[in-house]
């Protein structure tokens, strides 16, 4: 295992080629994404192991068994990996390069700011750009509907998608990194309470609830640091994460985005459609604007890029007292 400081500054260059190169289009169309890999795996034992047929609590054994037989060839793989591109040459390099493949900075921001430029054009650009990122119904969304959904996901994907990963790198190395976007992976296809996948992906979600405990709760206090860089304050920022992180349906997800609602002096969550499904949630920052609009898009993204820097400040930090 490589020592934590060595890790760190390892990070801080994976952080930095993520946000200078992202996921180049011309090489992840010509190769399948690590990401697409581990999915393939997980629907694989889906189909192997997950039957209708069977009794919840052995459904549960099942999806408990598979998450454990990923986790054990993912981890191997990564160790491996890890271990031979610190025998090659300038090894560190090309482990943060590695690293910063799972890393979601550069992608998130993109992601978002298609829906900033197509909300721009037309409330039917925008409904396309940000049905990509959502899963719900794009249809029932006004433009203010729109702009939220965007600055929700643009939130809690920070944490998801840039916090936990750098957090279990500095913790695990590559085998670290690796296993959580696993975990991840495996609560975004299996760990849904539906008929089908409630017992089979109860471990994956669990497990994930788990992971992300610690990175949630960082990730609302970057975005409170970012804040003034959005026109917020961090104060209001981080009293809105601590009175109303608890509203939200996760134990994770409220707290990136009350913080950004805080931040951004905007009302986020609340009642959403999904398909034919209506989620009566509550508002986090109760209290402020609703209309929300491509500007607000804008705010949100230079308070998230500005998250990403502060947690680059931070692991630069970890990095002199341990050094």
């Amino acid at each position: 295992m490589l020592p934590p400081a060595d890790l760190a500054l390892i990070l801080l260059f994976a952080l930095a080629l993520d946000a200078a190169i992202g996921d180049p289009d011309a090489v992840w169309r010509r190769l399948p994404h690590p990401v697409a890999w581990m999915g393939a795996g997980i629907a694989a034992f889906d189909r192997w192991m997950n039957h209708d047929g069977d009794p919840a609590a052995r459904r549960r054994l099942a999806g408990v068994g598979a998450l454990a037989l990923l986790m054990l060839g993912w981890g191997l793989a990564a160790l491996a990996l890890q271990a031979a591109l610190l025998a090659l040459p300038f090894g560190w390099l090309w482990l943060a390069a590695a690293a910063s493949v799972l890393i979601a900075q550069n992608s998130l921001v993109r992601h978002v700011a298609r829906v900033c430029d197509g909300l721009a054009a037309s409330l039917a650009e925008g409904r396309r750009a940000v049905s990509m990122i959502v899963g719900r119904d794009p249809e029932s969304l006004d433009e203010a509907g729109v702009a939220r959904a965007a600055i929700e996901s643009a939130a809690e994907n920070y944490s998801d998608g840039v916090v936990a990963p750098a957090f279990w790198f500095l913790i695990g190395g590559l085998p670290g990194l690796v296993l959580y976007k696993l975990v991840n992976t495996a609560d975004s296809m299996i760990g849904h309470r539906t008929a089908r996948h409630e017992a089979f992906g109860w471990a994956a979600a669990r497990l994930d609830d788990l992971m992300n405990l610690l990175p949630a709760r960082l990730s609302a206090v970057f975005v409170a640091l970012a804040a003034p860089l959005a026109g917020g304050s961090p104060l209001v920022a981080l009293r809105t994460a601590l009175a109303d992180a608890r509203l939200h349906r996760s134990p994770n997800a409220g707290w990136p985005e009350a913080a950004a609602a805080g931040a951004l002096g905007l009302a986020l969550a609340g009642p959403r459609r999904y398909g034919a499904h209506l989620v009566e949630d509550p508002f986090l920052n109760a209290g402020g604007r609703r209309d929300a609009g491509p500007a607000d898009i804008a705010r949100a993204i230079r308070l998230i890029a500005a998250a990403c820097l502060v947690q680059a400040l931070a692991i630069a930090g970890v990095w002199l007292l341990l050094a």
